[in-house]
């Protein structure tokens, strides 16, 4: 009925569009039928493919795709992601094509801009049709899932993207938090293209900044290691609450992969299959350049200084259309590449240019076909694609194996320029020169510790002292980060377990140390033994028998996060600032008197905000879900849970971004752990999982919200891979459109 319905108003708007005549009329009916076939073969086309998937909905609303072809597969993920959260799905393809502003309005231009700076429609068309015939499949699947869900729920009013192309896939290539693209400011954008500076805000309520790290932890032990014997690895990515799904696709090609993928995209970006898992976390692999060009102008043309050469800027218009009140607007921008890059912004008299990695193609490629390695020498071999720039990669495998990869994507530099600032562009030795390969990279296979981790710190302490990469055999672009506090955490928790169990590695995991404490609380000490103060005696001596450790019922954890953001607000910022530790910049740099100030004045917030400062963690620290909104509004009034968690700046490794909003006077946490799974390899895989929150974005699913408070406790569940186990388990079988 719905597709007569559908025929009938393509047929009668056709009709209706003209008053020409009876040829005009002719012709036009003639169109109409063309498109109302055409119309129907593609219905008939997603209908015939959806009866090849089977969705099953397990009991946390997890759906278990089950695909004759791989293309089965990624069309009934991008079904079962529609149904749970389809506007995540169109704002993060919104974001990554610049399209918001369509949707949000002028507000949004920039950002809009600057991925248009370097995500272009008609480069990925042009890649879509260079691509591969099977991964041509899987994104014409992927687009076809996307559209058979809108046409079988047309209550779902998309904001912008009416119908999904299969291009549409390389937009958004890989799952990142952050993707590198974003790291270009906004604020400097527009003032470079605008010629305004409405983003460059000065006043900025320290107190309401989002200071949380993002990045993951990622931990694999090695089978001598555990007390079965069997490889284990740590799934543990820090990113935005619901910011993934959960899922599991299984093919008859070869597929079986279980994990959290993106909104939108059509491969598990971070799981496991019965062969191996991996695990990403950012890196801090130095992937972004910016050189300094001489722009010359010669008969209206512009060129820009390079060696000998003068090279002619290319000169394009992007036209970025925005929603206003009264309708559609748009701005004409005159856009700047060099051969590195666009022009992103102008300092001392000279442009800006950008490089990083932008090989879509490539990236796609490599992100799906991650997913079906079966042993430690095909993910090697996938490597090599080289086209991952913002992840490192831990791994574990059945055959015992555990390996990390910092980073995937390092151009070879000159040394001698120092690339933590903008490079002279006119000199061609600053240029990159080519890429090293996999084996120049730092990486690790099997070290003699038995475990190794990564918690986006850097890579040198990765496996202990003793068995770890050595920072003087790399070039320092391969890593311009510091340890952290998290890194410390696991440096002084791992080595001393020797038994661990699926179960073990969660509670190790979830370990409630704040290792920063243990630096600044003796500081403190010292600061206040030097100049004793009767108001704060309490507090001091209280932080000073603090185990510091955080949990539900400590006051000292809830004091020790509100006088640590006073600590923080101390930092120096500024683009011009040269890289440092912040841990040790506050533990060595901030004065005795700054830190009393700090705690002085966390004491009378505290007792603003709570009417005293004894208010322990779980009281203050809460998780609400209040509606399907991207963005949450929280309300004191209304239901939430309590959340053991603490903040990953203060070494947490199992961490939650938590803060005080303007709606509210308790803490909410908004990020930090999402997707947390714990995964052992063997004859069988064996995994406990949890959620942050819920799958379903509709706040009347039983999925909405049904792993809240476990997410507070850390309470896991046990994964369903097994078909078995999922059948034992489903509560929902049905084929995409039913």
């Amino acid at each position: 009925m719905k597709k007569l319905l559908l025929l009938t108003t393509i047929l009668a708007v056709s009709a209706c569009s003209s008053d020409d005549g009876n040829q005009s009329e002719e012709m036009n009916n003639n169109n109409a039928m063309d498109t109302a076939a055409a119309v129907s073969d593609e219905v008939m086309r997603w209908e015939a493919q959806a009866q090849n998937i089977t969705i099953q909905r397990d009991n946390w609303g997890v759906p278990h795709i089950y695909g004759k072809t791989d293309a089965d597969a990624v069309f009934g993920v991008m079904y079962a992601q529609a149904e749970d959260d389809f506007n995540r799905v169109e704002v993060n393809y919104m974001n990554a094509m610049g399209l918001l502003a369509q949707a949000e309005g002028e507000s949004e231009i920039y950002r809009d801009l600057r991925m248009r700076l370097f995500i272009q429609e008609d480069e990925m068309k042009r890649l879509y049709a260079e691509a591969p015939d099977w991964l041509k499949e899987l994104m014409v699947a992927y687009a076809d899932g996307l559209n058979y869900f809108l046409y079988k729920n047309p209550q779902v009013q998309p904001k912008v993207i009416k119908r999904f192309e299969p291009w549409m896939a390389l937009s958004f290539s890989e799952g990142s938090i952050g993707g590198d693209i974003e790291r270009v400011s906004l604020a400097d954008l527009e003032q470079f293209y605008g010629g305004t500076n409405t983003m460059a805000s000065a006043d900025i309520n320290l107190d309401r900044v989002d200071w949380e790290p993002r990045g993951s932890n990622g931990m694999a032990i090695a089978p001598e290691k555990t007390k079965n014997g069997k490889a284990l690895l740590y799934i543990n990515p820090h990113t935005t609450h619901y910011f993934r799904e959960e899922a599991h696709m299984v093919s008859e090609e070869g597929l079986n992969a279980y994990g959290a993928l993106t909104w939108g995209q059509f491969f598990i970006y971070q799981g496991f299959s019965e062969y191996n898992g991996w695990m990403h976390t950012s890196t801090r692999s130095d992937v972004i350049d910016e050189a300094l060009e001489t722009i010359i102008e010669k008969d209206g043309k512009l060129f820009y200084k390079y060696g000998d050469e003068e090279r002619e800027v290319k000169v394009s218009t992007e036209t970025i259309e925005y929603k206003t009140d009264s309708g559609m607007a748009s701005r004409d921008f005159t856009i700047y590449h060099t051969h590195r890059g666009p022009i992103v912004r102008e300092q001392d008299g000279k442009w800006v240019s950008t490089q990083l990695m932008n090989i879509p193609l490539t990236a796609l490629n490599q992100s799906y076909t991650r997913t079906k390695t079966k042993s430690y020498d095909e993910f090697y071999e996938m490597m090599r694609l080289k086209s991952n720039s913002s992840n490192n990669t831990v791994y574990a495998d059945k055959d015992g194996n555990i390996a990390y990869f910092h980073g995937n994507f390092h151009p070879i530099r000159d040394t001698q320029f120092d690339y933590n600032h903008p490079v002279d562009g006119s000199n061609p030795a600053t240029d990159w020169q080519g890429l090293h390969t996999v084996e120049e990279a730092i990486n690790s296979l099997n070290p003699g510790s038995g475990w190794l981790y990564n918690t986006n710190n850097w890579p040198f302490t990765l496996a202990g002292p003793d068995h770890s990469p050595k920072k003087e055999d790399y070039p320092s672009y391969m890593s311009v980060n510091f340890e952290n506090p998290r890194g410390e955490h696991a440096l002084g928790l791992y080595p001393g377990i020797n038994d661990f169990t699926v179960e073990s590695l969660i509670e190790a995991g979830y370990d409630g140390l704040l290792p920063s404490f243990q630096r600044f609380v003796p500081v403190l000490k010292a600061a206040y033994d030097a100049n004793p103060d009767e108001s704060i005696k309490e507090a001091v001596d209280m932080l000073v028998a603090w185990d510091k450790r955080a949990s539900m019922a400590s006051v000292e954890t809830s004091l020790a996060h509100h006088w640590g953001n006073e600590l923080w607000k101390l930092l120096p910022r500024g683009r011009d600032v040269d890289p440092y530790d912040n841990y040790a910049y506050i533990e060595k740099m901030v004065s005795a008197d700054q830190y009393l100030t700090a705690l002085k004045d966390a004491l009378a917030k505290m007792e603003a905000d709570f009417g005293s400062w004894k208010v322990a963690w779980g009281d203050m620290n809460r998780f609400q879900r209040n509606d399907g909104n991207i963005t949450q509004t929280f309300d004191d009034t209304k239901p939430s849970y309590p959340v053991k968690l603490a903040s990953g700046r203060w070494g947490a490794l199992a961490s939650v971004g938590t803060r005080q909003f303007d709606s509210a006077k308790n803490w909410y946490v908004t990020s930090g752990n999402s997707f947390i799974a714990s995964v052992e390899f063997g004859d069988k895989v064996r995994a406990k999982a949890l959620m942050a929150g819920g799958l379903n974005s509709d706040p009347s699913s039983p999925h909405f919200f049904d792993q809240g408070e476990m997410y507070g406790k850390g309470e896991f569940r046990d994964v369903h891979y097994y078909k078995e186990d999922v059948d034992a388990n489903t509560q929902h079988t049905y084929h995409p459109g039913e």
